[in-house]
Formats: structure tokens, sequence, C-alpha cells
């Protein structure tokens, strides 16, 4: 079992940036590979980036590839997304999520989620 807490959204300016944090706690973090996903309202929930059981691999969204970029911290068991130069279409809850074979980008590879952290971004 993983819980998973999300930090860090908030409501910025477009071109601005934020750094999302996702707190890990159980047993084998190690294990898992991590992603994130965000969902804006009235859409589905979709791939934003994940970063594999090392951290040494990372896959991104084309939306977002070159922006953003997602990193983990094994020892803090910290999953973390600097998000740059952001657009008004970035605005959507973010979610973190593990339990994926490493850089899975579907849903139904994830077994563990967060609860979420809203991010805005105002043009």
């Amino acid at each position: 079992q993983v819980q998973l807490v999300e930090s860090g959204g908030g409501s910025v300016q477009a071109g601005d940036s934020l750094r999302l944090s996702c707190a890990a706690s159980g047993r084998f973090f190690t294990s898992y590979g991590m992603g994130w996903f965000r969902q804006a309202p009235g859409k589905e929930r979709m791939f934003v980036a994940a970063v594999s059981r090392s951290g040494d691999n990372t896959y991104y969204d084309d939306s977002v590839k070159g922006r953003f970029t997602i990193s983990r911290d094994n020892d803090k068991a910290m999953v973390y997304l600097q998000m740059n130069n952001l657009h008004p279409e970035d605005t959507a809850v973010y979610y973190c999520a593990a339990g994926a074979p490493n850089l899975a980008s579907m849903r139904r590879h994830y077994t563990y989620w967060g609860q979420g952290t809203q991010v805005i971004v105002s043009s």
C-alpha cells in the first residue's frame, strides 16, 4: 500500500513557473514507476509525465515536453514536477500516481493515486 499526497499547486500567470511535489508513504517506493496526470474541467484525466524507478529515465506528453521536468528523490520518497512557461491550457487538477511499470503513460497501469492539487494559469 502506498499513500500519495500532492502539494504545490496554485494560481499563476501565463509564463510563470510552479513546482509540484508528491510525498509517498508506505513500503517499496523504489519498486514503483511514478507518474503525473492532469484533469481539466469536463475532460478526462490525461498523462503528463513519468519517471522510472531509478529516476534515470523520463517520458513526457508532447504538450509539456521542453517545459515540464519530472524527477524523484528515492531517499525522501518524493516525486516532483517542475513546470515552466505555464500556459492557460495547463489549468487542471494534477495527480501523482504510483505502481506502474517504468514510464507507463496509461491510467490503468497505475495502482495508487493522490487526491490532486489544483493549478490555475491565467492569461
